[in-house]
This record gives structure tokens, sequence and C-alpha cells, in this order.
């Protein structure tokens, strides 16, 4: 039997996803996780708009990241029984802010992932850590309103 540095004999533990170097690739691990929380709900798949607002908060999140931290040094997703649970660490102590307009400017230049975030979960929590900072966000994964049955009336 080989052994990699760090393995242990009889450690079976499953490979971790690897960092994502791009936004994308944080929707493409997020969407997977999902689909397999969601397989063989009565509505086949997750939620629709579960999904899209966790697709669109960890893309926000390792972007901002990539642009304003330093880039992407962890990532995690996970389900709980209160949701989903996105961590994202990267290699600025700083923490997000928001931009404001500037004078004479319609709207800022960029600016607005961070505030979206802040809307769409119901949890964020910053931490430093040796080498940058850690944000931990919780997305609630409720489904999605039905329509009300039959036909729609208009007076």
């Amino acid at each position: 039997m080989t052994m990699l540095s760090g393995d242990v004999a009889g450690d079976h533990r499953p490979a971790r996803p690897p960092v994502p170097a791009s936004a994308a690739a944080a929707r493409d691990q997020v969407e997977r996780l999902l689909e397999e929380h969601f397989r063989g709900a009565p509505r086949h798949g997750a939620p629709t708009v579960a999904l899209t607002d966790a697709l669109l908060v960890a893309s926000e999140l390792v972007t901002n990241a990539i642009r304003h931290g330093g880039g992407v040094t962890g990532f995690a997703a996970r389900v709980t029984g209160e949701g989903l649970v996105l961590t994202v660490r990267d290699r600025s102590p700083e923490a997000p802010t928001v931009r404001l307009r500037t004078e004479g400017h319609a709207f800022p230049m960029g600016g607005y992932g961070w505030p979206l975030v802040q809307r769409l979960a119901t949890r964020i929590h910053i931490a430093p850590v040796r080498e940058g900072k850690t944000i931990r966000v919780l997305l609630p994964l409720t489904p999605d309103p039905s329509p009300e049955p039959g036909p729609s009336r208009s007076r």
C-alpha cells in the first residue's frame, strides 16, 4: 500500500473538494451539494429560490475574496438542520465594507455584492484567522412558495 504525506493507515475519510479558484468553481460545488441534499425530494431537486440565492452568495463571497482579500485560501459548503452554511477564507484581515456613492456619481463602482449577502443570509460571522479572515454565512433552504391551486381569477 502506498501512502502519501499526511495519510494515516486505516484513515478513509472522503477527499475534500479543492479550494475553488473561481466563483464558477464555487457555484459548481454548491450546486452539486444541494442537488445531492435534495435528491428524492418531492419536487426532485433544490427549491429554485434557495438554489439561486445559494449560488449567488457563494459567487459573491468567492469573488470578493479574490478581488479584495488576496485570494481564496479555504472554502466549505455544508447543509445543516438550519440551512446551507458557506465558509470562505481569504488572506486579508479586513472585513467587507459597503462602498458609498461618491459625489457626482449615480451609482458606486461595484459594491453591490456584500449588501446582497447581508440581505440573503440569516446569519453572518466574520472571524480573524492567522493569515486573513473567515466569513461564514447561513442561508435558509426553505421550499419555494407554491402558487395557489386552481385557475386564476381576474376582477
